[in-house]
């Protein structure tokens, strides 16, 4: 039997829950669209957007400290510009959040080498969740 996938290992985590940071309530951006791939692949999903207080009728939090629970539960998907990315990670590392999938184009050398130093496990590169993700029902290992 083969070792998992980086993908396949972000979804099984054992909460099977997902922030996704840079989501919009406008339905044509893809900060939209990811956060509806993991509700309609029947994930639980908390958007992060510190200008929104709903999206897709999910309650929104302005951060990665602000997530329901205990942050380190979840795994997160960025959908940010490259210039904002370091910044979310480094929210992400404050919070103990140690998984991210930096979604196509969202990633920079500065925010890997962040990532890198500060021990979170990293998906970028150009894999995207709309293509690459796994539905819940086959997520756990």
């Amino acid at each position: 039997m083969s070792a998992p996938t980086p993908i396949q290992e972000f979804f099984s985590s054992p909460a099977q829950k997902f922030a996704v940071v840079g989501a919009s309530n406008n339905r044509t951006k893809f900060g939209n669209k990811v956060l509806r791939w993991y509700v309609d692949h029947g994930y639980t999903a908390v958007p992060v957007n510190p200008k929104e207080d709903t999206i897709e009728s999910l309650a929104c939090v302005k951060s990665l400290s602000s997530l329901p629970g205990t942050p380190a539960e979840y795994h997160v998907s960025i959908i940010t510009p490259p210039a904002i990315t370091k910044s979310v990670l480094e929210d992400a590392h404050k919070s103990g959040v140690k998984f991210v999938w930096m979604q196509p184009d969202v990633d920079s050398p500065e925010a890997l080498a962040y990532a890198k130093e500060v021990g979170i496990r990293v998906i970028a590169g150009g894999p995207c969740v709309l293509v690459d993700g796994i539905p819940s029902s086959h997520a756990k290992l």
